[in-house]
Formats: structure tokens, sequence, C-alpha cells
């Protein structure tokens, strides 16, 4: 099939891979603009635009999709027998929706229709999910509203990262797009029950804020969810400090004054990490973080260059 792709992040190319390998021709890929990335902040291609230029590809990468009629006409130049949208960033509109003989499909990371929205991976793990999966859907004109096409469930590790269930989801999803686009005509397509709807709407900077009153299972979620885009972040001293890896302390390794430091205080120092008390009793173990403006570090050796000690108190 002649195949116009829309997509920007790493997790969109096993499916752009899988097409290739699968004998489809791309004729085009529509992606985001370059962006500001890395210390230097310089001006990075998206993961699938390096990708496309690297196989020769054509490249758009519209700032605004739905004004941009050169843009719109290049697609519709390319001549596609269906469009395939995997994580683009982007609403499409309309008039892209529907020219292509068999439409557009969209490969979305989450059982629909629950975690309607930007952000279905982090969602799944800040709440702890215990299952996940791909959907591939129809697109219409309403976000991740369309009628679904087919859906593969997962199970969700029980301290599995966003990045680690991203990468799983995008195997999976690649796969089932190369296996529905060779019946695409014999699928039978099943509406979304409307009354089983979750959002999972895109995360905010903010969303990365910890608060120290809630459990340490909830804060290792969070941390698992979001440490790598777009960080986890507490504060040390008055002074920002990113969290990267770290865990909830067993019951058993927790001392009984522990129960009466109030969320937030340091219960210990040591080379293991620094341990903070959190709502209902619990702890959580930093192992590893990021102080503002440097690399990251073991909370060990953080430690050692700065004056922190039990009953300090993060906020």
């Amino acid at each position: 099939m002649r195949i116009v792709f829309f997509g920007s992040p790493a997790a969109a190319l096993p499916s752009l891979e899988s097409l290739l390998a699968a004998g489809h021709t791309v004729e085009l890929v529509v992606t985001q603009p370059d962006k500001p990335a890395g210390r230097g902040r310089k001006f990075a291609p998206s993961a699938v635009k390096a990708f496309a230029l690297a196989h020769g590809i054509p490249v758009i990468e519209p700032a605004r999709i739905r004004t941009d009629e050169p843009a719109l006409e290049r697609i519709r130049a390319a001549g596609p027998d269906v469009n395939v949208v995997v994580a683009y960033g982007q609403i499409i509109p309309h008039a892209v929706h529907y020219f292509p003989r068999h439409h557009s499909l969209n490969v979305h990371f989450s059982l629909l229709p629950k975690y309607r929205g930007a952000a279905p991976v982090q969602w799944t793990v800040i709440h702890g999910d215990a299952e996940s999966g791909v959907t591939i859907i129809e697109l219409d004109d309403r976000m991740d509203e369309g009628d679904i096409l087919a859906q593969e469930r997962v199970d969700v590790g029980p301290r599995e990262s966003a990045s680690a269930l991203e990468t799983r989801l995008a195997l999976l999803g690649a796969g089932l797009l190369v296996s529905i686009l060779v019946r695409i005509d014999r699928l039978p397509r099943v509406k979304q029950d409307d009354s089983a709807v979750t959002l999972a709407p895109k995360i905010r900077k903010e969303d990365g804020r910890l608060s120290w009153a809630e459990t340490a299972g909830v804060i290792d979620r969070r941390v698992l969810a979001l440490a790598e885009r777009p960080g986890v972040f507490t504060a040390i001293g008055g002074k920002r400090v990113n969290i990267v890896r770290g865990r909830a302390v067993e019951s058993a390794e927790c001392a009984p004054s522990d129960a009466t430091a109030d969320p937030g205080t340091v219960l210990r120092v040591g080379k293991a990490g620094i341990e903070v008390a959190c709502g209902a009793e619990t702890s959580y173990l930093i192992e590893e973080l990021q102080p503002e403006g440097k690399g990251v570090m073991s909370a060990h050796a953080f430690s050692l260059g700065t004056k922190i000690a039990p009953g300090d108190t993060l906020v």
C-alpha cells in the first residue's frame, strides 16, 4: 500500500519500520517541527524525521497542520491508500481523514475507550493499572473516538516505568498494525463504549511535583511514570531537585519512630540513599537524583556534598 505516515517520537518508529519491512511504500512522513533539546537547547529533529531522512523518505513538518494548506496539498499529492498516525502530536483535520481509499488509522497506546488523550501510558502507570494494551482505530473528527479495528492486551509489570511500557506497546502496536493492513477490507468496525471513557490529558511540568503527604506507593508510581519526561521534583534546602530513581520502603525496614514523622521529613541518610517520610506512615527511599543545573548522581553522593540530615524537610 501507499502510505502517508504521521508520527514524531521514538515510540512511532517501530510502526514506521514495520510498514517498510512488510513491503508498504511510505510516500511521505508528516512530523512535528524541530524543537530545542538537551542542555544546550539546540534544535533537533524528531526521531521519526531523522529516520525518514536517513531512508530517503520525503518529510514535511507543519507547525499547524489544520491551517497549513500547502502541507495538505503535499499529503493529497502523495496519493495514499491509507494514512497511518502514531503519536503525531497534533489534531489532524477532517480534510485528511477520509480521502484515502482506506481512510486514516491511529495506533493508540491504551485499551480505548480508556485513556483517550495525549498521555495514556503515563496515566496508566500513575494509576497503577495492572493491564494496558494497544488499540487501532479509524480516525474521525473527535479525539480518539473512532471505531475500533483491533485491540491487544498486555499485563503491566508491578514496577514497570512508563518508558519501558511505552517501548513494549510501540512494538506490539507495530505488529498489530501490519497484521490488520492485509485484511483491512474485511475488518469489522466496533463502536467505542462512551459510558466507559476515561481521559489521559497531556502531562504538565507541574504534574511532576511530589506531594510527600501521599503514600510512598503513590509517589513511587509518579516517579516511574514521569521521571524521564517531564521530570519529578521536590525542593531540598530551597533548591529544586529532580528525583530520578527510588522505591517505596517496606514496612519491615521502618523504625517505630518513623510513624510520628511529618510527611517530607528526612528519616535517614546513608549509602542506600535519602529516606523520606510519606503519608499514611509510609516512607520513600530516594536512590538517584539530579540537582538543578547538575548531572544525575546517587542520593548518597548528593548527601556528602550537601548539608542534609535526619529531621530536615523536603517540600
